[in-house]
């Protein structure tokens, strides 16, 4: 099972959406994600517990979520 991210514009609000989660209670990691075609570069917010409350709170604040997905683990 991967790393739930979630993913949003830029890093500004990857860290204000950590920031807001962390008061909160929830733990959240700033990251970056892959390259691709799609969606060239990215930040998201790995939370390794909570993730659909985290979506809420993040949402609920002006963050908006750009998509959900599943980062593999490291070997």
């Amino acid at each position: 099972m991967g790393k739930p991210l979630l993913v949003v514009s830029s890093v500004t609000y990857a860290m204000k959406g950590r920031d807001l989660l962390f008061r909160r209670g929830i733990r959240g990691y700033v990251e970056r994600i892959p390259q691709t075609e799609e969606s060239g570069c990215g930040y998201g917010i790995y939370v390794p517990a909570g993730a659909d409350e985290a979506e809420r709170i993040l949402q609920e604040n002006r963050i908006r979520v750009l998509r959900r997905m599943e980062q593999e683990d490291g070997p």
